[in-house]
């Protein structure tokens, strides 16, 4: 550890810790002496001038909460002495001048992808099978049980193994004791089969809860939702199951495939359980007509495609202090040298913008998109008040173990993941992606519902960057996973790609992680990587109800 403590911006009146510090210890910065009066955990910050009862805290340089009690020099910040409070936000000014990063080394690089007819590129090619209604999803899962296997698209059965390690163990007369204690082999696996389709990365399987029974809007949603899947560069084609009464209506998912891609024409097939009538003759028919759609599907192959063909879904969960610090802003690089390449990024996650909202209008580039944006934060935030929640309630009791006490810290930190890029398009859920450059797409916080609403949006790589560690995956799309600090990179590196602690850790800038990540990109996108989530399985879709959901 190079240096035991950071100041984020100039105007900061608090520092922190990058390490453990005990009362007393005196520690320097840039020259200056600070030192702690009680223990400041690691993530934490403390006052380095008296923040006297009501006065502002100062942090990424913006307003980020308020002194409930004074707080002495070397004081620590804790939600018993600091509320949250941000900054209010106005009609913007014209900040858009912009100074690229150097992208030299990538103006001619490309990634193998596969190419779509509508000049799209994906970075995978997925077979979709997808209800309209949740009256479905049990057709969904006996089609998968009938296809993944027989087709070659079994994952390693890892904990299948050791399971049946374990029952023989207690048929032979195995105790209490041997079931818990006795070590079994931990490199027991059975591999998956060979492919049928070698060229075809998997058949993917969505369920829901809705599609009926809730609002008519919520149904129209999930259509748009997903019409987005469907005509995900991604996908090579789906087969749709409806039951055929249910409010998410087939004619209302193909105006929303229309509205997405007009010269759609990759294969669909959908199946009306109602109108073909006996149960065994809509799976076979789904069946034939899938088998049918991978073998179209496996005719294409991957060729070079330019990196402006990326769209990178910018994604945060299990948050720490040290997110804002050091994988956020390693991102935001990635992110505005992907811009600067033509490529598109989407930066979601509304309530984690709180307190930003203000630099995020002065970056739009026009005033439409500008009044866009504020017009969904305020409606979104009203909405949550309604409820008797709001936006100051969304970190989790992780995040404010780990540093992040107010909404307001977490979002000035979450919002790094943007860069600095201006605003091109500001889209609310689930509208397509369709301007290069920086999007701002209305989801929640919660990790996956915005995963899954970046995807619909046309993200076809997500870097999500993790301080506490999550498993978030995608059906659809590589969810690179990111480790903000060392020690959560070597504690759970099974489901943690790479590690940003190095930032932390004074072995590397922001820039040189965040040029490393986007080389990481481009091989994840070729099909050279694959991510741990897409190793694991991890298919993660949650469509968001129109609802309160921070």
């Amino acid at each position: 550890m190079k240096q035991k403590i950071t100041k984020v911006h100039p105007k900061d009146n608090v520092m922190v810790a990058l390490t453990d510090l005990q009362a007393g210890e005196s520690v320097t910065y840039q020259g200056n002496s600070y030192t702690p009066i009680e223990f400041i955990p690691a993530k934490h910050k403390f006052a380095i001038n008296a923040i006297p009862t009501g006065a502002e805290v100062i942090m990424y340089g913006v307003l980020v909460g308020k002194a409930q009690s004074d707080i002495p020099v070397g004081g620590l910040l804790t939600t018993g002495n600091i509320k949250h409070a941000a900054s209010g936000f106005h009609e913007g000014t014209d900040h858009t001048n912009w100074d690229k990063p150097d992208i030299d080394k990538w103006k001619s690089a490309t990634f193998n992808g596969f190419h779509r007819d509508n000049g799209e590129v994906g970075t995978a090619n997925y077979w979709l099978v997808v209800p309209m209604v949740f009256c479905e999803n049990r057709n969904i899962e006996v089609l998968q049980e009938a296809l993944v296997k027989p087709l070659g698209y079994g994952r390693k059965k890892t904990y299948e193994v050791k399971a049946q390690q374990l029952i023989e163990m207690v048929k032979s007369g195995g105790g209490l004791n041997e079931v818990l204690y006795t070590e079994i082999d931990k490199d027991s696996q059975s591999s998956a089969q060979n492919k049928l389709f070698p060229n075809v990365d998997g058949i993917k399987f969505l369920s829901h809860t809705g599609g009926c029974g809730g609002t008519r809007q919520d149904s129209t949603t999930l259509c748009g939702l997903l019409a987005g899947y469907i005509t995900h560069p991604n996908v090579a084609g789906a087969t749709v199951l409806s039951l055929g009464c249910q409010n998410a209506e087939v004619k209302t998912l193909q105006e929303e495939i229309s509205k997405r891609s007009p010269n759609f024409n990759k294969p669909l097939y959908i199946l009306d359980q109602q109108k073909i009538g006996l149960e065994t003759d809509l799976m076979e028919l789904a069946i034939r007509q899938t088998l049918a759609g991978l073998i179209q599907a496996n005719q294409n192959t991957r060729k070079p495609a330019p990196l402006s063909k990326l769209t990178i879904g910018l994604e945060c969960g299990g948050s720490d202090g040290f997110s804002g610090i050091s994988a956020n802003p390693a991102i935001g690089y990635t992110s505005d040298m992907l811009v600067a390449l033509g490529g598109s990024v989407i930066l979601a996650e509304f309530p984690e913008l709180c307190g930003v909202e203000q630099n995020l209008i002065d970056r739009c580039v026009d005033k439409s998109k500008a009044d866009r944006f504020s017009s969904l934060v305020k409606t979104y935030s009203e909405r949550a008040e309604e409820a008797g929640s709001g936006f100051y309630m969304n970190p989790s009791p992780g995040n404010i173990k780990d540093g992040l006490i107010t909404d307001a810290i977490k979002s000035a930190g979450a919002a790094k993941k943007g860069g600095t890029s201006p605003v091109t398009d500001v889209l609310d859920y689930p509208e397509k992606v369709t301007k290069p450059g920086l999007n701002l797409l209305c989801t929640p916080g919660n990790d996956v519902e915005s995963t899954t609403a970046e995807v619909a949006s046309g993200a076809n790589i997500v870097l999500f960057t993790t301080g506490l560690g999550t498993p978030t995956g995608n059906p659809i799309t590589p969810v690179v996973k990111i480790a903000t600090n060392t020690t959560l990179y070597n504690r759970m590196k099974d489901i943690i790609d790479i590690n940003t602690g190095t930032i932390v850790e004074g072995d590397e800038t922001i820039e040189q992680a965040g040029e490393r990540i986007l080389d990481y990109v481009v091989k994840v996108a070729s099909g050279e990587i694959e991510v741990s989530a897409v190793r694991h399985g991890q298919n993660d879709f949650i469509p968001w109800k129109r609802g309160v959901s921070l």
